[in-house]
């Protein structure tokens, strides 16, 4: 084979550790190379990076091996060895590409965006090193790295949520993150060891070379209940995903970490970080096919959080609370299509993603930005004759995120719909009718907030000539001080750093869904002509029975048929209701909000509770915690600390009591004598008799 097609081990390291070095110089050096400094070496480790993660891609399409080898062991305990190493097949290599693309823009764009701010040098650090941890979870062979690298982005991610750490609503929102997170990785851990128990190794390629070792093998849990082997490692696993991938009911902190800067929330809360969960259960289809019941789990998880977190986009007015719930509704999608064992679906949805994500999140720091800080929608309006770059390029993001045929976003989720109205024709039971109804209904939810969104913020009257912009706690974005703006706000388009990442950003959202579902979701070239290799062979494996993907292959006839077939499909539909809806109601006829808000008070106010979920953590779970805390504490204090004091009481008391017989004086120790021996004569005379 052409040496040039061989990946090296020393072009592998290079991707991981240039982001780590930029992150390490940017960070204990900053004060020395200053703000040029710190975003010239992240910014160049990152680009070289990703343009080595792009070349790898290349390899592998053009007929590379797959690269599997460990580079360093760091135990050895018995037959069980904890290695470093890198696994490296076209899943991985995707991956690596998506998280060094958007964090190579999301460092330009990071220029601009927190220019004014104090901490400029310590946030391209924070980001480099995200950037470093994701890639050595997306590259890891084995259990315990996946977990350094798991566990390492939870960290990343808690510093750059509180990282204006002066607002009590940014520490409050990153210890939310991190506590939910740890519930999620406490059944993480569990599935790892249940993983080294079964299957007695860390490593990926023995772990699933040896997975018919517990087809079939059961544990009793609680006595006389006998669970499947591979269910509980697999739920356990999952659940560790459930936080990550922030599902229902482990969601409760995505949408708070809005508080951190908005660079921050599309690297980590649209295209990597959050998909972390996605990427592993794809990872893990070898263990997760293994288990219909876990299968069924992740379905009905995921099935509920898209459609039911997205009903809450509906009402929200902070622009990034909007795009931070549709983030929770589309992990939904990617976790319905684990569910149903369309594990290529999932992750080329999460790559799709990635991209209008990561769009539509910079397009609205970009108005806030133009905004002079303001989030609130309500008070923006009219925008798109003063931000025409940002206006058009959050049109572009608007239509994939909505499933418009032909765009990006179309390709990978009416692909999930399809599956799983695929699988609930093959499939009995009531959880697939209700993903199949959950991800159909979830397309004219998602329509009509993303309309809504471009009505209140581009469209209508100039709301912000009425309102006095104000920079508190809440709306503050770029300054690590509340900086009060008074008077009208006069928009205006961001700089060259912000508005280039968007215009790239978009060329991906409109054209990549054309020119890979036919190869990475059919088997297929491009134009759907001629069979090949399905692109995921050998990195995702599906049972035979379960392999809805390859029935839809039979389906697809091209891109452009497939597009075509969407205008006709129920999903477009419902996109186009919601479509004209939010067109009549914020843009048509606004009055007729009033009379509708005043109708559906109830079930409004439901959801700008988010279903009390908010409510069942911090007040019943963490409120519970804190009161059973306390009562605790009066236990120890009263009955505990009682017994413990009341001992040393009585024998302080019973020492005095026997200290005033030790007077020294002669005579009263032989007058004690004396009676002490007629006691004892005494006692001596009754036993005798």
């Amino acid at each position: 084979m052409d040496s040039a097609l061989l990946i090296s081990k020393t072009q592998l390291v290079l991707v991981v550790l240039l982001p780590l070095l930029g992150s390490i110089l940017a960070g204990l050096f900053g004060r020395q190379i200053g703000r040029a400094g710190a975003h010239t070496v992240t910014i160049l480790g990152v680009a070289v990076s990703c343009a080595l993660s792009v070349h790898v891609l290349w390899q592998l399409l053009h007929g590379a091996p797959v690269f599997n080898e460990n580079l360093y062991t760091w135990m050895q305990v018995g037959d069980i060895s904890v290695n470093v190493g890198f696994l490296v097949d076209k899943l991985t290599a995707m991956m690596m590409v998506v998280v060094t693309f958007v964090s190579l823009l999301v460092h330009i764009y990071t220029i601009g965006y927190m220019a004014e701010d104090d901490g400029y040098q310590r946030f391209f650090s924070y980001i480099s090193l995200f950037t470093f941890s994701m890639l050595m979870l997306v590259m890891s062979n084995n259990f315990m790295q996946l977990f350094f690298g798991w566990e390492a982005v939870g960290l990343v991610s808690y510093l750059l949520i509180g990282f204006w750490f002066k607002r009590p609503t940014a520490v409050f929102a990153n210890l939310k993150a991190f506590l939910v997170n740890r519930v999620g990785d406490f059944g993480f851990l569990l599935g790892i060891a249940g993983v080294l128990l079964w299957l007695g190794t860390l490593d990926y390629g023995t772990a699933f070379a040896n997975a018919d070792a517990i087809r079939g093998a059961s544990v009793e849990i609680l006595p006389g209940h006998a669970w499947s082997v591979a269910t509980v490692i697999c739920i356990c696993l999952f659940i560790g995903a459930m936080g990550k991938s922030a599902q229902v009911p482990l969601h409760v902190w995505l949408p708070d970490s809005m508080e951190g800067p908005t660079p921050i929330s599309a690297l980590i809360h649209a295209a990597t970080m959050v998909t972390a969960g996605i990427f592993m259960v794809a990872r893990m289809s070898p263990l997760f096919e293994l288990s219909e019941t876990a299968l069924n789990f992740i379905l009905f998880i995921g099935a509920t959080t898209a459609f039911w977190t997205g009903l809450i986009g509906m009402v929200q007015n902070d622009i990034k609370r909007v795009v931070a719930y549709s983030t929770l509704s589309q992990l939904g999608y990617m976790t319905v299509a684990l569910g149903v064992s369309a594990y290529s679906a999932a992750v080329y949805h999460l790559m799709t993603h990635a991209f209008f994500k990561a769009l539509l999140f910079l397009g609205a720091g970009s108005v806030i930005i133009g905004m002079h800080h303001e989030q609130d929608m309500t008070k923006m309006g009219g925008l798109r004759k003063y931000m025409p770059i940002t206006h058009l390029t959050m049109w572009i993001g608007t239509l994939a995120l909505v499933g418009t045929p032909f765009f990006s976003g179309f390709y990978s989720k009416d692909t999930i719909i399809e599956a799983a109205a695929e699988h609930a024709q093959t499939h009995a039971g009531w959880i697939a009718q209700y993903a199949n109804w959950a991800v159909l209904l979830g397309a004219f939810v998602t329509s009509f907030y993303s309309f809504r969104l471009l009505y209140l913020t581009f469209f209508g009257e100039e709301r912000f000539r009425h309102a006095h912009a104000s920079h508190g706690a809440h709306d503050h974005e770029t300054h690590s001080e509340p900086d009060h703006h008074h008077g009208p706000v006069e928009p205006h388009e961001s700089p060259w750093v912000v508005t280039l990442p968007l215009a790239l950003l978009a060329i991906p959202a409109l054209l990549v869904g054309f020119f890979t579902a036919g190869p990475m979701l059919f088997g297929t070239d491009v134009l759907g002509h001629v069979k090949q290799v399905p692109y995921f062979a050998g990195a995702i494996q599906v049972l035979e029975q379960n392999d809805v993907m390859a029935k839809l292959a039979e389906e697809f006839h091209g891109p452009v048929a497939f597009a075509l077939h969407g205008f006709l499909a129920p999903a477009f539909w419902l996109a186009l209701v919601g479509f004209l809806l939010a067109t009549l109601l914020y843009l048509v006829k606004p009055q007729l909000r009033t009379g509708i808000t005043r109708a559906l008070a109830l079930p409004i106010r439901v959801l700008e509770r988010k279903f009390y979920m908010d409510d069942l953590w911090i007040g019943g779970l963490a409120g519970g915690s804190l009161k059973l805390g306390k009562a605790s504490s009066e236990i120890d204090a009263g009955l505990i600390d009682g017994i413990v004091n009341g001992s040393a009481r009585l024998v302080g008391t019973l020492a005095a009591m026997i200290r005033r017989v030790q007077t020294g004086y002669l005579y009263h120790y032989a007058f004690a004598m004396i009676l002490g021996l007629v006691a004892l004569l005494a006692m001596a005379r009754y036993y005798w008799q």
